[in-house]
């Protein structure tokens, strides 16, 4: 029995009052649609859906204690100085240096809730 996969999507919960979804709405620069208050925000990313959402009160308990996890949120970026100067204006910097790599340009910074993202520019 096979299926096919229609659509990727990573979420992310927020359990503070939209903390998240304020955040990626200034670092993207883009405004979540579809977007319910207080419920689920959604970011159109290309290759990509964000969407962070509001764990019921009955779920909360797994995501209260969240352990550092091995899943990374990557961007790829056109200009790595100008996403690592949005994510320091918003109280985010990044942590370390930027790391010249085979593939490119990164660097790590984290979100308000502790998920790593790692900011990548491509050689040209």
């Amino acid at each position: 029995m096979s299926f096919q996969y229609s659509a990727a999507l990573v979420t992310l919960a927020d359990l503070d009052k939209e903390v998240l979804v304020k955040f990626y709405t200034k670092f993207l620069d883009i405004e979540p649609n579809p977007y319910i208050p207080n419920t689920y925000a959604e970011f159109q990313l290309p290759g990509l859906r964000l969407g962070i959402f509001k764990p019921k009160d009955s779920h909360k308990s797994e995501f209260a204690n969240r352990a550092k996890t091995g899943m990374s949120l990557c961007l790829e970026v056109s200009d790595i100085e100008n996403a690592i100067a949005r994510i320091w204006a918003l109280g985010y910097p990044p942590a370390g240096e930027i790391i010249k790599a085979s593939h490119g340009l990164e660097i790590y910074a984290f979100d308000p809730a502790g998920n790593r993202i790692i900011l990548h520019q491509s050689h040209e």
